[in-house]
């Protein structure tokens, strides 16, 4: 037995609709509804980090083979010296005689006068713009196409992640910072070449994966991989005319810089002001791990006191 609608005036009311309006909620109600939301995926081509065009690194690629052709030219091994290499097909260009140059490439004496590392002339001379020559200089054809090669696999992918406002202050800075190492070891040898800015770039890729741990999947893989190479690259110093003291200073000034210019937060942390549209975080953590400011502060003090 069931409740009966009421017969008469009383059914006219039965098809009435009632409206209720919903109650307005205020900001605090508001705020933890949102945060109740669970936090939802970005779309599969959402980018949290801008791509950059690399245009820095094949200027400064061309910039090298550029400044070897002039350095050739101005070595003119027919008009300075007896025994040239290719002499018949290069002409002025020749190389020094293979004995004098194996790398094939000028003499000793053309690249000491256009700007190589000499730590008298820069001791004695206070010529100090040889630290910052040397490096766009090379002892011949094997030496720079060596150096190019290999900055053009390392620095493309670092300008397309981090852009050229940070690689480019990078390598010249490791750069510098190989020479003077060189420079305090190596005293009674010339020295050029871009090594210590390449090898400056590898140290900063160290450091950006051990700063930025957290966004890498296969981090044993890209340390064990990314190590090899560091030790292949070092191997080779050990050959005769190779400075690896140029290698190790220009490691170690990227690396640091690497911690400073490099870095960038923790995985799960979302700037909010680029997020993608609906996208909602239930918590937010810290932009950086303690770490990665230890890390920076110590890079930081090492850099302006050593």
């Amino acid at each position: 037995m069931g409740r009966k609608t009421p017969s008469g005036n009383s059914s006219s009311e039965s098809d009435l609709e009632i409206k209720v309006q919903p109650r307005n909620s205020g900001p605090e109600e508001h705020d933890q509804r949102l945060h109740s939301r669970p936090p939802q995926i970005p779309p599969p081509n959402y980018q949290p980090y801008k791509k950059w065009p690399p245009w820095l690194v094949p200027i400064i690629i061309i910039v090298n083979i550029v400044l070897f052709i002039f350095v050739m030219y101005v070595n003119d091994c027919p008009h300075n010296s007896n025994n040239c290499f290719g002499i018949d097909f290069f002409g002025r260009y020749a190389f020094q005689d293979v004995h004098e140059n194996p790398l094939l490439g000028p003499s000793t004496t053309t690249l000491q006068k256009l700007g190589a590392l000499d730590v008298n002339k820069v001791v004695e001379g206070k010529q100090i713009w040889r630290l910052f020559s040397c490096m766009w200089l090379h002892a011949g054809v094997f030496h720079v196409a060596a150096n190019m090669l290999s900055l053009l696999f390392v620095g493309i992918r670092l300008e397309q992640e981090f852009g050229f406002l940070r690689i480019g202050p990078l390598y010249v800075l490791a750069g510098v910072g190989g020479s003077l190492l060189s420079a305090l070891f190596v005293r009674k040898k010339i020295s050029v070449g871009a090594s210590g800015a390449l090898f400056g770039l590898l140290g900063a890729m160290l450091s950006e994966l051990i700063t930025n741990w957290t966004l890498y999947e296969n981090k044993l893989a890209t340390l064990l991989t990314l190590l090899l190479i560091i030790a292949l690259n070092l191997a080779v110093g050990i050959l005769p005319h190779v400075d690896n003291f140029a290698h190790l200073g220009g490691f170690v000034t990227g690396f640091l810089l690497g911690c400073v210019l490099l870095l960038r937060p923790q995985f799960g942390w979302v700037n909010l002001n680029k997020a993608p549209p609906g996208y909602f975080v239930a918590s937010k953590k810290s932009k950086y791990k303690i770490y990665q400011y230890i890390l920076l502060m110590f890079s930081l003090a090492f850099l302006l006191t050593g």
